[in-house]
């Protein structure tokens, strides 16, 4: 459940926007649905309900989407969507979907990666279970996170975000991601822009720093909506970028200066 294109979100016809007042179910786990849905304001909190007993999933935010499983397959809710406070969603349906495809096809890319990184959580938990006999509750509610191999020696560095202050300490040894945490699948990125970034001008999964052949380099996600810039330069998706130490770097409106540890800035 991450975010669509929101120059897209942000077009979207008038009669699609619907006010929800806090405490109403936008859906009810069981029901037929064809409509996904985007949160514009507000906090939206999914359910599920099994044996009798609900669990809380997921709390989306402003840019987050869901509802999308029975866009796609046809199948009624396998979850319940209630409003935590008083929020507007963006209502699609079938044949804006398809519309927003055509426009932008990294929007079915972002969709796809969402649903992967469920079949993933759900193949850790089933590993975790099989470990232990049967997986322990705070297994299934937290779910594992896969590391990243180191890849070498430890190679120190920050990126500093000058308007704030705010500095991430980061350890090129294995590959550092950068982006925004997911609420669904608890994922956090090593470098979290969440905070810094309120507009959501950032990807969930934006961007990757990794060394390479004693370089360090920036890739950007494929699916990645705003950009990536090194000194101003944007970045084709997927096209390594080399990064020095001094370098300015941006993740959608997010900038830092990145900093080798031990090593000065060049004036």
């Amino acid at each position: 459940m991450s975010s669509p294109d929101r120059s897209h979100v942000s077009s979207a016809s008038p009669e699609v926007v619907r006010d929800i007042a806090g405490g109403e179910y936008i859906f009810r786990q069981g029901e037929l649905g064809t409509d996904m849905f985007v949160v514009h304001e507000g906090r939206i909190e999914i359910q599920r309900t099994s044996d009798g007993e609900s669990r809380l999933v997921a709390v989306l935010e402003k840019g987050d989407f869901f509802g999308e499983m029975s866009l796609l397959e046809e199948l009624p809710r396998n979850a319940s969507a209630r409003a935590l406070t008083d929020s507007k969603v963006l209502e699609i349906s079938r044949p804006l979907f398809a519309r927003m495809l055509k426009d932008n096809p990294e929007i079915g890319v972002r969709i796809m990666r969402k649903l992967s990184g469920r079949v993933r959580h759900l193949d850790e938990l089933l590993d975790a279970a099989l470990r232990d006999g049967q997986g322990t509750r705070n297994e299934v509610e937290e779910g594992p996170v896969a590391a990243l191999a180191p890849t070498g020696p430890p190679i120190p560095a920050t990126l500093h975000h000058e308007e704030s202050g705010v500095v991430f300490d980061i350890d090129l040894a294995a590959p550092v991601g950068v982006g925004r945490r997911d609420p669904v699948t608890r994922i956090q990125p090593g470098v979290d822009l969440t905070p810094l970034d309120p507009e959501r001008t950032s990807s969930r999964r934006h961007a990757r720093l990794y060394r390479q052949d004693g370089a360090v380099w920036v890739v950007e996600e494929i699916g990645t909506l705003n950009g990536t810039f090194v000194n101003g330069k944007r970045l084709e998706t997927a096209v390594p970028g080399a990064v020095s130490n001094g370098d300015h770097l941006r993740f959608g409106l997010v900038e830092f200066v990145f900093r080798l540890t031990g090593i000065e800035s060049p004036q």
